[in-house]
């Protein structure tokens, strides 16, 4: 790597995102190798992760390196590609815990959802690149709507809501960035609160259950509530220094269920305690700050809105999964970036990081 190369290059970012990788990977050994020792695999689900995070690892220094303004030619055909991988959910994807949102791949499991959330941006930038200072009506904002409401649907009704909402997240954050009108913008958040009491009738028991426990989880302390409540003592036991590595009760006596994928800040916060949980929540909050700051000074237009969708999805992911850990949201079932295991949501997030990377060296190699 040349001299050039390396001054425009976001080590900043590249260091955070790292950090956060390598801890996740301990995290996950500490929450899975109990239940693995029977098998003889103590760490399979560290090297499973740990051979994905590498392989990613070399996708991305490849994505880093081609000019990403190529992904506009093709922001329609991955959209129509998007809408059939996520229709071949619904007909060929096989169930898990009450949901159909995954697709075999001989040993591989692909959650597709996971990467429509990537190429929504990708497409949604594309689409939006000549609509900046120009959504002033309604009639400007609908066809937008509908383009991300189509893709929404379909991962509805796989159920699929935690993810479903980043799609709203990524909307609300690029037509910002396009300088929607704001009383326009703030009319339509109105409308939604006034129709959630309509919505509720429309979604399932499971849903509403989720929403009442996150009122109050004594509503159903052995049933939907469990999650939350087992997550709240695993983090406040945690205390400031935590009980150590392999140390926490709550995850290594198996009490605090998914504590591998979406409550897996429990864990940090019960075996590393405030202060780990800080130094992580400080890892997110500079890969954000960058996000910004690459949007801010991108090149294009383009190279702008991608910025920005993908950070608006790494911050809805950060903030919803640890409120719902902290029992501050709902529980929704959205991973978190870069730490919680699964190979979707890793490649999707690794994939992403190489994104706003090429857009920062694009805006460096100008300035050299």
């Amino acid at each position: 790597m040349n001299k050039r190369l390396l001054r425009r290059t976001d080590f900043t970012l590249i260091f955070a995102v790292g950090a956060i990788i390598i801890l996740s990977l301990v995290i996950i050994g500490s929450a899975t190798h109990i239940n693995e020792a029977a098998s003889g695999q103590r760490f399979a689900f560290v090297e499973r992760q740990g051979f994905f995070a590498v392989l990613n690892i070399a996708l991305a220094a490849f994505f880093m390196n081609f000019d990403y303004k190529m992904l506009q030619r093709y922001g329609n055909r991955l959209y129509i590609f998007n809408l059939i991988l996520l229709i071949a959910v619904m007909l060929i994807g096989h169930s898990a815990l009450g949901a159909q949102r995954w697709i075999q791949i001989g040993p591989v499991t692909l959650q597709p959802s996971e990467f429509a959330k990537l190429i929504m941006i990708v497409s949604l930038a594309s689409m939006l690149e000549d609509k900046v200072g120009k959504l002033n009506t309604l009639h400007d904002l609908l066809p937008i709507a509908l383009y991300v409401g189509i893709p929404f649907i379909l991962v509805l009704k796989q159920p699929d809501l935690g993810t479903s909402l980043v799609f709203i997240a990524i909307f609300i954050g690029m037509i910002f960035a396009c300088g929607v009108n704001l009383k326009l913008l703030g009319g339509l958040f109105a409308a939604g609160v006034a129709c959630a009491p309509i919505l509720w009738h429309f979604l399932k028991d499971y849903q509403k259950m989720r929403i009442m426990v996150f009122l109050d989880p004594n509503v159903d302390p052995l049933g939907s509530g469990y999650h939350i409540i087992q997550s709240k003592i695993a983090i406040g036991s945690g205390m400031l220094f935590g009980k150590g590595l392999f140390g926490g009760t709550q995850s290594q006596l198996n009490f605090l269920p998914e504590n591998h994928t979406d409550f897996i800040f429990a864990v940090v916060g019960e075996e590393l305690g405030f202060l780990g949980a800080a130094v992580l929540l400080l890892l997110y909050l500079v890969v954000l700050w960058r996000g910004i700051m690459i949007a801010r000074d991108a090149s294009d237009t383009f190279g702008m809105l991608l910025a920005v969708g993908i950070t608006s999805m790494l911050a809805f992911h950060v903030l919803v999964n640890i409120g719902m850990t902290t029992g501050i949201m709902p529980v929704t079932g959205i991973p978190l970036p870069l730490m919680s295991y699964g190979v979707s949501s890793l490649t999707t997030n690794i994939m992403s990081i190489a994104i706003l990377l090429n857009i920062h060296m694009k805006k460096q190699k100008l300035l050299f």
